[in-house]
């Protein structure tokens, strides 16, 4: 079941990916709402990444994406942030968190020097996901959840319409992955923006979540997250009691 509501969201109507003559996605409806925190669950091989890669433009599909207000009226340019699920790259380079966020927003090597505008810039950057110590800190030296907070960062600018997230809270301590997750609660408060993240962690997703989908290759079942949670659908997949702390967890 689909709720509508009066905020601007990104509709996906009828979404279907094949590949090699196999079915990816089939038939996926849905609705990211705008100043909400949309949490795609399901099985391995479900098709949750799948769906984010077709939402980057990286998919040729069938159906339809748009954004649209809360009239229904298309927005133009929809502009999307995307925080991968880890970041691959040589731990032992000589590169600081600034300069690798600098390297983002200029095409001036960062080995020539970084002007005091980009410096600045980097910093609010980092701000704004309440990692502002990290500036100074060489890359390979952050922690699992740092990265992931420099990785948000990044994905944040310049500011999208969706924020898209694959599982990026794989792998991190739980001090960590609270810092992120409460980071992502404040900037869904403050700035108003969709945001779709694919996780394993059901304890997470019931703590945080605004609205669930289970996905298996079609839409199973969607909407507030008691409604999923208590849903056959969802029984189907992943049990109930014991099995569900562990499903996937």
């Amino acid at each position: 079941m689909l709720h509508h509501c009066d905020l601007c969201h990104i509709d996906l109507d009828r979404i279907s990916v094949k590949r090699g003559g196999q079915v990816l996605l089939q038939d996926v409806s849905m609705h990211i709402h705008c100043g909400q925190l949309t949490v795609l669950i399901g099985q391995n091989g479900a098709g949750k990444t799948t769906l984010i890669r077709t939402l980057l433009g990286q998919l040729s599909h069938t159906g339809s994406i748009r954004h649209v207000d809360s009239r229904g009226l298309d927005i133009p340019h929809l502009r999307t942030g995307y925080v991968p699920q880890v970041l691959q790259f040589d731990r032992e380079m000589p590169l600081t968190v600034l300069d690798y966020l600098a390297a983002s927003l200029t095409a001036r090597p960062v080995w020539t020097g970084v002007s005091k505008k980009t410096r600045e810039q980097v910093r609010k950057m980092l701000a704004d996901v309440d990692a502002a110590e990290l500036a100074d800190r060489p890359l390979g030296r952050c922690s699992g959840g740092e990265l992931q907070r420099v990785l948000l960062a990044q994905a944040l600018q310049p500011a999208p319409d969706l924020l898209l997230l694959d599982e990026p809270v794989s792998g991190i301590d739980r001090n960590g992955l609270k810092m992120f997750l409460d980071t992502l609660v404040e900037l869904r408060r403050t700035r108003h923006m969709a945001i779709l993240l694919v996780s394993h962690d059901l304890r997470f997703v019931r703590e945080y979540a605004d609205h669930v989908v289970l996905l298996e290759k079609s839409v199973l079942v969607q909407g507030r997250t008691e409604e999923v949670f208590t849903s056959p659908e969802f029984e189907s997949v992943f049990g109930t009691g014991e099995k569900e702390e562990e499903g996937n967890a």
